[in-house]
């Protein structure tokens, strides 16, 4: 992708860094990509406790940051390795995740992984779909 007149408006906040068009769009999307990846990615679960961690008051706004913006990447359908390649797909994606997750991971508290697998469990096939 050459500039960011070739995408979504919503999107180019992203691609620049702008951390509160990151939460919005995260805070939009994310139900649908768990929902799509859920049992196919190994980082869903650590990615939603992550998530709740960026809406903890008490998490530093650096962590918030780097957590916006590597959910905002997996979650973005345009990315530098399209997510429709079988295998190879997700590669990018998980690659941004981790990579921010070391910088997160002493941020992340038990109380971020129950309410993440509060929030997975609604959002399995069958489950309430409610969870936010």
């Amino acid at each position: 992708m050459s500039s960011t007149d070739e995408m979504p408006e919503e999107m180019v906040g992203h691609i620049v860094g702008d951390s509160a068009a990151n939460e919005r769009y995260v805070r939009a999307n994310l139900g649908a990509k768990v929902r799509q990846t859920l049992g196919k990615l190994s980082f869903v679960r650590e990615a939603v406790a992550a998530y709740f961690c960026a809406r903890d008051a008490n998490t530093p706004l650096r962590v918030k940051a780097a957590i916006l913006a590597a959910l905002a990447y997996f979650i973005m359908p345009l990315d530098v390795v399209p997510d429709l390649i079988a295998v190879l797909g997700y590669t990018d994606d998980a690659t941004v995740f981790w990579a921010a997750y070391r910088l997160i991971a002493p941020h992340i508290s038990a109380a971020h992984r129950e309410h993440a697998a509060a929030y997975l469990l609604a959002e399995k096939p069958g489950g309430e779909n409610t969870a936010d």
